[in-house]
């Protein structure tokens, strides 16, 4: 294939279809993710664990939360070599229908009181596979996007995957304040949480009829046509770009950490702590996510203006200030103000999320560039994300102290700096010259 044709842009129609194949698929990926989430914050804790301490159930149910970001390296390796070898679209058909069949069974999974001890480890089983499959899903659909778009505008097409995860959040909060504020707390309880799981099938559908539509990215096909792809991406990854995965994986603890804080632990620290209503915590979520939908494609956007670490870490910064902030707010009780806190927190977490998937790629060769982007960021959230409910609830104790909590925000945002100091931020020429020299 000549230089000419590979930089010659697909048709546009493709381009729309890759950008909405990659949002769809990283919105089911986080709509599970974010029901898990609120549900453990919830009622998972005392409908699958067996304590009558509901501090110990939540620590139980987070706990659980966490496997599913610790089994993410195992599908970053699996289908990011995969991704490499066979091709972006195939992989990630792989990874949307794992995710999906995890979610719905867990929508239809026994508790304690029904089957015991059973029903936890089912649970754990369940989403740990629900982790594999997004360990493969984030990196094919930041490169479905992206490598269909413009070179020149990668920040903006790559933040089509960054959208899924505010989308998701969105859906799943919706459907389960939709749930609390219509069924008693009891039906809730009894049956209510499952609709949310079982939900999950709709968006399946819709991103396999998308993906099983598209062709390869560009990209990929020419390295496949030139016969460069790597037999061993994980340890060439590894042994050859071992300065730039450390880069990504630091670059994502920052954003990962803050985004549990204002989205999972607030539930906790807002029900349990101040004596919130649950739909307020939930509504005052859902706005901030519903903001986000239109601020990361402009930070995206702005990314391709500016130079993107820059926005990133002025994102940083602010994301570890505001920490402080929303706790002081939430403490007032006002849910107008919450709601505001809310949208501050995700207008910060955006500055940081929708240049994160155009800088992690950008670390990475192209023949590489599925199992690079998907070790960095399964790594990341094992560190970021896993752990961020878990030791929110450890380091608040009991009481619930929401200092702590910020403190681990900042040395998050931190370790993100320095992932930023030592990534690099190719131009499109570099860009260029890597692939025709994957053709040479």
């Amino acid at each position: 294939m000549s230089d000419a044709s590979l930089h010659q842009p697909p048709p546009r129609k493709d381009v729309y279809k890759a950008f909405v194949a990659s949002l769809s698929g990283t919105s089911l990926e986080w709509y599970d993710f974010a029901v898990y989430s609120a549900a453990s914050a919830l009622v998972l804790g005392q409908l699958f664990f067996p304590a009558d301490d509901r501090y110990a159930a939540t620590i139980s149910a987070f706990a659980t939360y966490a496997i599913g970001y610790l089994s993410r390296p195992v599908g970053g390796v699996v289908f990011g070599r995969l991704g490499d070898k066979l091709g972006r679209k195939t992989v990630l058909v792989y990874t949307l229908v794992l995710i999906g069949a995890a979610t719905f069974a867990i929508g239809v999974l026994p508790t304690y009181g029904r089957i015991g001890l059973w029903a936890p480890v089912a649970l754990v089983i369940l989403r740990f596979l629900q982790g594999v499959g997004v360990g493969g899903e984030w990196g094919g659909a930041v490169l479905l996007s992206s490598e269909y778009g413009n070179p020149r505008r990668r920040g903006f097409w790559a933040s089509a995957a960054q959208v899924g995860p505010p989308a998701g959040n969105l859906l799943a909060n919706g459907v389960l304040a939709l749930l609390t504020v219509s069924l008693s707390e009891e039906q809730f309880l009894a049956w209510g949480w499952r609709v949310a799981f079982l939900a999950s099938l709709i968006l399946i559908g819709f991103g396999l009829w998308i993906r099983l539509k598209l062709e390869d990215t560009p990209v990929f096909k020419a390295i496949e046509d030139a016969g460069d792809r790597s037999d061993t991406p994980v340890t060439d990854v590894v042994r050859t770009q071992t300065k730039p995965l450390i880069a990504a994986v630091l670059s994502r603890l920052g954003p990962d950490v803050f985004y549990a804080l204002y989205t999972v632990f607030i539930l906790t620290y807002g029900t349990q702590k101040l004596g919130l209503p649950r739909s307020e915590i939930l509504g005052a979520v859902l706005i901030g996510s519903a903001t986000q939908l239109i601020s990361i494609p402009l930070a995206g956007w702005l990314s391709d203006l500016v130079h993107r670490r820059v926005l990133y870490a002025v994102g940083a910064i602010a994301a570890a200030l505001w920490s402080f902030e929303i706790f002081a707010i939430a403490d007032k009780g006002s849910f107008g103000l919450l709601a505001l806190a809310m949208v501050v927190a995700g207008t910060c977490h955006s500055l940081m999320f929708a240049p994160q998937a155009a800088f992690v790629i950008e670390q990475f060769h192209p023949r590489l560039r599925y199992t690079g982007a998907s070790l960095a960021y399964t790594i990341g959230g094992v560190f970021g994300g896993a752990l961020a409910p878990l030791m929110f609830t450890v380091v608040a104790g009991p009481s619930i102290s929401s200092f702590p909590v910020a403190l681990y925000v900042v040395g998050a945002v931190c370790c993100t700096l320095v992932g930023l100091v030592m990534g690099k931020n190719p131009t499109v020429e570099h860009e260029e010259s890597v692939v025709r020299n994957s053709q040479a």
